[in-house]
């Protein structure tokens, strides 16, 4: 067995959210403990890479161990701070890359030793783990359904937890604290006009009427907590309406639906891929699954409800229905949402609705794609420019009017603008360190004097200067004179500047499976099909052509405690 210097030393990797920090112990030759001292990847889904992959390196005392399922990103940044510890003590740099690339051929770690029987009978199986699943997992086990959760990814949570954590909520808390006049007309309206009318009118109507009471019963029921005082102005909305889970991302609310989940005794699996609807005398009656190279069928005496996402990850499927979005664009989205449910719909003839609708969100990393939280000071009123100093759009415009912006202006990127006043409004670069770090080292977000930050990313200096003083008399007037900003204008005025460069990446589609009022799912000739219900991002036509921030989790969360209470009925 291989001997290593003894003491502690400490090592940087990189993973899915930024920098890993590991602190590494040898004790006799032998690595004896791994503690980490700061990171930022996602709770919950980066659980099992933190719980697995350092317990492996200790017991086989090397780095050449395997990647955790669905958690690949974390492990290799675990292996590679546990790594550069070691080179610190003395171990030669090219041998251990030598064994992190040879750990890439391992067989991946699963989280769990599921033990299955070939076929286990439930009430109802639901594919998905994120916030549309566990919602209907809830609603349906309070009914007094026995539930079995399907999850092909290592942990639960889905695209829900990476979210920017905001949901729109006419007749919030922080609505009423901050005397926010608001209804569900209202957001109905937005939404119409966001999605260019070709909104599902009535299933959006059960979502802005819903929307509400949803938010009461994640509180008093679930216990999700939010921010008692903040609200995100999402684009396209008439009035700040999207209430914020306290913490971070949405990590908050996927704890709290996973836990009340567990306490009613639903049965979440996870590392079991769906392969195919099971079916009988034209009723859906189960799933069958592959987990650890082993099949399992799932039988729902009451049915399946499907809430497998969207299909962003997936770039054969974007280019069918959308040919302009290939393998040029990155996406925000897990490595998991790849359309699964829609091709498992596909083979037993359900309709789709709205496929060529596929969303960009305009403030994400040029580089890898991810979502930028930093970038949220966008809605806090910091201002997009372009290589020559120059504002290009209204920055709390759609989605998709600001990514077209963004791709039309020299390189395709653009540049958010920011200083202290915005800063204080929600501390972004305090409290996402961890990308602002990431973000700095690939040279995509620059802090200091304004004359600092343009010279390193070659902006117009003195056009910038003009814009940002044009824009701060706007500010001081009372109304953006150039693009009409809506929501609270804020002046960047006081240094340090924040200067982030941003462009789109694939995010969200809006078209998916058609289903009713009762989230049935519909075949293309539009009967029912006996048995499957459907909720969150798989689901097509609600949102139209474009959907607003802030609304995905409000659908899926309305839909999804839907769903679970209409498969009981």
């Amino acid at each position: 067995m291989k001997k290593y210097k003894d003491g502690s030393f400490k090592g940087i990797g990189i993973g899915y959210a930024g920098e890993i920090e590991a602190l590494v112990t040898v004790l006799h030759g032998k690595i004896h403990s791994i503690e980490f001292l700061s990171h930022n990847e996602t709770p919950v889904i980066s659980e099992p890479a933190f719980n697995l992959v350092p317990a492996e390196i200790i017991e086989k005392n090397t780095i050449m161990v395997p990647n955790v399922k669905g958690c690949s990103m974390s492990s290799r940044g675990i292996k590679e701070a546990v790594m550069n510890a070691l080179v610190l003590s003395g171990e030669d740099k090219d041998t251990l890359i030598k064994e992190v690339k040879g750990a890439e051929n391992l067989d991946k770690i699963f989280v769990t030793k599921n033990k299955f029987k070939p076929s286990e009978n439930f009430d109802i199986v639901i594919v998905g783990g994120g916030g549309a699943g566990l919602s209907a997992a809830i609603s349906a086990s309070n009914l007094g359904a026995k539930v079995v959760l399907l999850e092909k990814m290592a942990a639960v949570g889905g695209n829900t937890l990476v979210s920017m954590g905001g949901i729109n909520i006419p007749g919030s808390d922080a609505q009423k604290a901050k005397k926010i006049e608001d209804n569900s007309e209202l957001y109905y309206n937005d939404a119409l006009v966001g999605g260019d009318g070709e909104n599902n009118k009535e299933l959006f109507k059960i979502l802005s009427e819903n929307a509400l009471d949803t938010y009461k019963w994640l509180k008093e029921e679930v216990g999700v907590e939010f921010k008692k005082d903040e609200l995100i102005h999402f684009g396209g909305h008439t009035v700040p309406r999207a209430a914020v889970f306290k913490g971070k991302y949405a990590v908050e609310l996927i704890s709290k639906l996973r836990k009340k989940a567990e306490n009613l005794g639903v049965e979440i699996r996870t590392g079991v891929e769906a392969k195919e609807i099971i079916t009988k005398d034209n009723e859906v009656i189960g799933i069958c699954a592959v987990s650890e190279g082993k099949t399992v069928e799932f039988f729902g005496s009451r049915g399946v409800i499907f809430a497998t996402g969207g299909f962003s990850g997936n770039i054969e499927m974007r280019k069918k229905y959308n040919p302009e979005l290939d393998e040029r664009y990155k996406t925000t989205n897990q490595s998991g949402i790849t359309g699964d449910g829609h091709l498992m719909c596909e083979k037993i003839g359900v309709d789709f609705v709205h496929m060529s609708y596929i969303q960009t969100f305009p403030i994400a990393n040029p580089l890898t794609g991810a979502l930028s939280h930093v970038g949220g000071s966008r809605f806090d009123g910091a201002i997009l420019v372009n290589r020559s100093g120059k504002r290009f759009v209204e920055e709390l415009e759609r989605r998709d009017v600001v990514s077209q912006a963004i791709l039309a202006q020299n390189g395709g990127v653009g540049y958010l603008v920011w200083a202290q006043e915005v800063e204080a409004v929600a501390n972004r670069t305090t409290e996402n360190k961890a990308e602002v770090n990431s973000l700095k080292r690939a040279d995509l977000f620059i802090e200091g004097s304004i004359e600092e930050c343009s010279k390193k990313l070659d902006i117009n200096l003195d056009t910038l200067k003009e814009t940002i003083n044009t824009y701060n008399s706007s500010v001081e007037n009372g109304k953006d004179q150039e693009f009409n900003r809506r929501g609270n204008l804020v002046k960047i005025e006081k240094g340090p500047f924040y200067i982030q460069t941003v462009a789109p990446a694939v995010h969200h589609t809006m078209g998916g499976i058609r289903i009713n009022s009762r989230n049935e799912v519909l075949d293309i000739e539009g009967n029912i099909i006996k048995g499957l219900y459907a909720a969150g991002e798989i689901v097509g036509g609600i949102h139209g052509t474009n959907r607003l921030g802030g609304n995905a989790i409000t659908d899926i969360l309305v839909f999804g405690k839907r769903a679970g209470e209409k498969i009981m009925k």
